[in-house]
């Protein structure tokens, strides 16, 4: 099981130091991170990876449109050279327009092929080899990664959502990464990978070990955002919630915001952003497990007065889910 840390923004840069060595103590496997507008994911992976060289580091994602394939196959190397016993995990994602449109990029009319055409250059350059490449999205001439590779090489994960991105990650990539689904839209989901290949099969679980009445106007708000975009919008609706994305979009449109998080209803909030107790939130973990996640990887949800409490009661609670 892994933990990312990309939840834990509100509680500073720093603390991914005390989440890692956490981690660590309690037995998880992997430590995760995202990049949007904040930290620097690679950064923050190395420094976990100082004060806790067992765990595996993962990024869960960077854009790629951000973050050219050459720029990308230099930082992960990076990491991989300074961190030899640990297996880099890769994640790779198309960002949402919102983050995009803060550093100047546009969604792209071809994701797919975007994709394709970012890990096949990919591979190319951490293959050591030098690498000419004359592409829809990317050109690259004469390029060879400057320092020597090992026998470990960063895997790469594609974030899907929807059918295509799916079967292109079990077509292409080392592993899939999950995102705000329920458990019971994981078969699918895997049937989708399978259908492209083998890949591992990740999944990010959120969870909050805390009072569902004095937590679930967070948990609506966190909804809101990504029903709000398109390709959520649309895993949201096959998986079961249909209604209440329809409601919460019509009630925005009419600029009823108030309306439009009271559309989020408390079994989309259990089955997506669970919060509960201790006990309960091993049990939620457990299903994702049973629903055939390879590797559950939590995201703890600091909701409450004493958010780190919450982080590290959260995390003691999800471990027991692979730890019995």
């Amino acid at each position: 099981m892994g933990v990312t840390f990309g939840s834990l923004g509100v509680l500073g840069p720093r603390a991914i130091l005390d989440v890692a060595q956490l981690a660590s103590a309690q037995g998880y496997r992997s430590v995760w991170t995202v990049e949007a507008t904040g930290t620097d994911a690679f950064t923050l992976l190395g420094a976990a990876s100082a004060v806790a060289p067992d765990l595996d580091l993962a990024t869960g994602i960077i854009p790629i449109q951000i973050r050219n394939p050459t720029v990308t196959a230099m930082t992960a190397s990076t990491l991989q050279a300074l961190s030899p016993d640990a297996t880099v995990w890769l994640g790779l994602g198309v960002s949402a327009p919102g983050i995009l449109r803060q550093h100047g990029e546009t969604p792209s009319k071809r994701p797919i092929a975007m994709m394709r055409e970012y890990v096949a250059l990919l591979r190319e350059c951490l293959s050591g080899e030098s690498v000419t490449f004359e592409g829809d999205f990317w050109s690259v001439r004469k390029f060879r990664l400057g320092m020597r590779i090992g026998e470990r090489v960063p895997k790469i994960v594609l974030a899907a959502l929807n059918p295509q991105m799916l079967r292109l990650a079990g077509e292409i990539a080392d592993g899939v990464l999950l995102n705000y689904l329920p458990s019971s839209h994981v078969g699918p989901s895997i049937d989708a990978v399978r259908a492209g290949g083998d890949a591992t099969i990740f999944a990010y679980v959120h969870a909050a070990v805390g009072d569902f009445e004095r937590s679930a106007q967070s948990a609506r708000k966190d909804l809101f955002n990504y029903a709000m975009a398109d390709g959520y919008a649309k895993m949201f609706a096959a998986a079961g919630f249909e209604d209440e994305v329809t409601e919460l979009r019509a009630r925005q449109a009419a600029k009823d915001r108030d309306g439009a998080l009271a559309a989020i209803s408390e079994r989309m909030i259990q089955a997506i952003d669970f919060i509960g107790s201790s006990e309960d939130v091993t049990k939620f973990v457990a299903g994702y497990v049973a629903a055939g996640i390879d590797h559950p990887v939590l995201m703890p949800l600091p909701w409450g007065d004493d958010r780190r409490a919450v982080t590290e009661s959260t995390m003691a609670a999800a471990i027991k889910a692979v730890h019995v």
